[in-house]
């Protein structure tokens, strides 16, 4: 009888994928959307997470997903190189939403985590290496995130809006919610988290309403823009 154990990773980073992405009303995952000849919404989203593995450390790919995305696993199979990629079903008994996949993932994590969104797509110069240097910083600061400035409240009513402050060169979260109906205030919005593992198990209520959001004080680091591609295909 033979036995084995998963690799531990240096970091985890979790793409959840079992949305149904009715808002993008296209007859596709969201994600697969095509940008470029060979090259999806996904593979872009990812494109912070490979520069992880080629800085030197061992990635843990954690994908939520539903049976309804079954494209998108297949899609994922040319990162088997890449990462260690690990499955799960979103469990619904953790609820349908965001919060609930974040749940789902998060007994298979270990070490640093980041959350990326497979629908998020960063953009402008060296955003490949923001998230590095996010979970680098969540060494002092325990959390941090990837945000782009935006002042648009119908953008930020869609978004995990922040509020941000900079002192000293050093930009931080004074305020954050999700999708909030007030985005008055606000001033940017995330597109990735990094955590400590000790923080970790906060992650879900960083997109959850109703409750005390864990990155007031989070670093900042800075992008010149974020597209959400959970928006109508036209």
């Amino acid at each position: 009888m033979h036995s084995s154990s998963l690799p531990v990773p240096d970091v985890s980073v979790i793409l959840p994928c079992a949305g149904f992405g009715t808002r993008f009303g296209a007859p596709y995952p969201k994600e697969l959307h095509c940008l470029a000849p060979g090259v999806t919404v996904l593979d872009r989203s990812l494109e912070a997470v490979v520069e992880l593995t080629k800085s030197g450390l061992h990635v843990r790919l954690v994908v939520v997903f539903g049976a309804h995305k079954l494209e998108t696993v297949a899609h994922l199979a040319r990162y088997a190189q890449t990462f260690h990629m690990v499955f799960v079903y979103q469990d619904e008994s953790f609820g349908p939403g965001l919060d609930g996949a974040i749940r789902s993932a998060l007994p298979l994590t270990r070490g640093p985590v980041a959350l990326v969104l497979p629908d998020i797509v960063v953009t402008g110069p060296d955003t490949a290496g923001r998230l590095l240097a996010a979970l680098r910083r969540t060494e002092t600061t325990g959390w941090s995130v990837v945000a782009a400035e935006e002042r648009d409240p119908d953008i930020l009513r869609q978004m995990g809006a922040l509020a941000l402050a900079e002192s000293d060169g050093v930009v931080t979260v004074r305020e954050a919610a999700d999708k909030p109906a007030d985005p008055s205030g606000f001033n940017a919005f995330w597109g990735m988290v990094a955590v400590t593992e000790e923080e970790a198990h906060r992650l879900p209520d960083v997109v959850a309403r109703g409750t005390a959001g864990p990155l007031t004080g989070a670093a900042a680091l800075m992008v010149e823009g974020i597209v959400n591609y959970n928006t109508p295909a036209g």
